[in-house]
């Protein structure tokens, strides 16, 4: 019942679409003609009795109703509400089918894991794979009307081959209120037991693939049940219909076509036939439909899954690939290429020209650089780089984060921080200004004793770049600074002239723009 027309829309070309209009089966015309008539019947037979029937005081109060309907007939969010309703109508749709439950990988693990070539070995292999497809067909007639109209009681699944008598005495004997879909897959499980009990199944990983197999089956079932069971909550569906429908009832009064003598805004012209009116009743209405037909893809619509089809396809392939396809292996033969290294298929007349079309190779394939920029650079030379010299230098204010605007004395003196981070930036403002003084070798002069200095080259090591103390630990605890000095003291005291060419150099790389 799908309306299949890929082969018609293989090729873009001019109109490529139009010849799709033609298309009478699943096609927009068939689902709408009705609803379109209707409207433009009631449509007309308001217009015919504003013209002919009313008096002039009911004509005047017929167009005063009108307008106000044309005025706030906009107010009702019909391409909102539609949108996003269509949009989640149409995801579900799509993914009740990936839901369906195909039995391809089951047969194919069935006819690799269980093994015998014998009579039993042949019974095991199709009474797995038959349960397998009597739950799917016992999933899909509880949810398809299509299925049900085939097979509306146990005995036309007995009749069809698909369960025997003994087996429908047990699916019946179960006392169980609920859906049984899940009984043949029990049963699966007991007898694949079994089969692995007898040696048919010859180890626990195939075992465990069989067993895993099923569970993605029957989870595929379990999903139909529960798409059929929770569906779009009815107040949206209710929601978006009654604001698609009051919104054309409204249209059918607001857009008639009142007296141009009375010179009514908007209605300079008297046309008869509403044209856009009608188009936005197309569209907006042929949009609800398509989210009508979507809604449950089980049915008998044209645009709906094909259930007997799949039912049919399913059992027979199954059935193949498990009994007659068992260990029918074709002739082991060398391949046409066995002695090419590189082996290309050949082209027909009308693929000729792919053959000379070049590969992809990559979005980057063809991208060139220049031959500088292709040049690897020296570890050691991009740590010392200065910020001067990057093709995009480092706003000022950024230096501070760096450790390079930030006066090193305050921070050796533990003014602001107990700890320095020495870095290539800072390594660099130290050697700029070192030709200044060369007499200095320690951060502060001993002019408290209690105070065990770190000297300068050993905080500032180039080649070392871990975190040291300025004190002592044990001597931090007694060192309390500010107890004969105040803090702008205690800095002016300490500072040298090696010291103050540093923290002038470092407020210079801090003002630059």
């Amino acid at each position: 019942m799908t309306v299949t027309y890929t082969a018609r829309v293989a090729k873009a070309r001019f109109g490529g679409f139009s010849k799709l209009l033609l298309l009478w089966r699943g096609s927009i015309y068939k689902l709408l003609y009705k609803e379109f008539l209707a409207f433009f019947f009631m449509y007309s037979a308001l217009s015919i009795t504003y013209r002919f029937f009313l008096s002039e005081e009911q004509k005047r109060c017929f167009e005063k109703v009108s307008i106000y309907c044309n005025n706030y007939a906009n107010l009702i969010p019909v391409s909102f509400v539609l949108g996003f309703y269509v949009t989640v109508v149409v995801n579900r749709w799509w993914n009740q089918y990936l839901s369906m439950p195909f039995p391809d990988r089951m047969m194919c693990a069935i006819s690799s894991a269980v093994h015998g070539n014998d009579e039993r070995g042949r019974l095991y292999r199709r009474t797995l794979m038959r349960y397998c497809s009597l739950s799917g067909l016992l999933i899909l007639r509880s949810v398809s009307t299509a299925a049900f109209k085939r097979f509306p009681t146990i005995d036309h699944v007995v009749e069809a081959g698909f369960m025997t008598r003994n087996e429908r005495k047990k699916f019946e004997n179960l006392r169980s209120s609920y859906n049984k879909y899940w009984v043949p897959c029990v049963w699966f499980c007991n007898l694949a037991t079994q089969a692995r009990n007898e040696g048919r199944v010859h180890d626990e990983h195939a075992f465990k693939m069989l067993i895993d197999e099923l569970n993605t089956f029957r989870g595929h079932c379990g999903m139909l049940f529960h798409y059929d069971w929770v569906s779009v909550p009815l107040v949206y569906t209710q929601v978006v219909t009654i604001a698609v429908y009051s919104f054309f009832l409204t249209c059918l009064i607001g857009r008639q076509f009142l007296d141009p003598t009375k010179e009514y805004a908007g209605h300079d012209l008297d046309l008869y036939v509403p044209v856009f009116t009608l188009l936005q009743f197309f569209f907006y209405a042929g949009w609800l439909k398509v989210a009508e037909q979507l809604i449950n893809p089980f049915g008998e619509d044209d645009d709906d899954f094909e259930t007997n089809l799949l039912i049919d396809r399913n059992f027979q392939v199954s059935m193949l690939a498990v009994d007659e396809m068992y260990a029918d292996i074709p002739l082991l033969e060398k391949d046409r290429y066995w002695n090419d290294s590189d082996p290309r298929p050949p082209y027909t007349a009308a693929t000729l020209f792919q053959k000379h079309l070049p590969s992809f190779q990559g979005s980057t394939f063809d991208m060139a650089l220049a031959k500088e920029d292709m040049q690897y650079k020296p570890l050691q030379e991009i740590e010392e780089m200065n910020e001067d010299t990057l093709p995009y230098p480092m706003p000022p204010c950024s230096r501070l984060f760096l450790g390079v605007g930030q006066s090193p004395l305050a921070s050796a003196a533990g003014l602001r921080a107990p700890f320095i981070v020495p870095g290539s930036r800072f390594t660099l403002l130290r050697r700029s200004v070192s030709s200044t003084s060369e007499s200095s070798d320690f951060a502060f002069p001993e002019t408290n004793t209690s105070n065990h200095m770190v000297p300068m080259s050993d905080v500032l090591n180039e080649s070392d770049h871990s975190v040291k103390p300025i004190f002592d630990v044990e001597s931090q605890s007694s060192l309390s600074p500010l107890d004969h000095h105040g803090p702008f003291d205690l800095e002016k005291e300490c500072l040298t002239k090696q010291e103050q060419a540093e923290e002038a150099a470092a407020k210079e790389l801090c003002e630059e723009p």
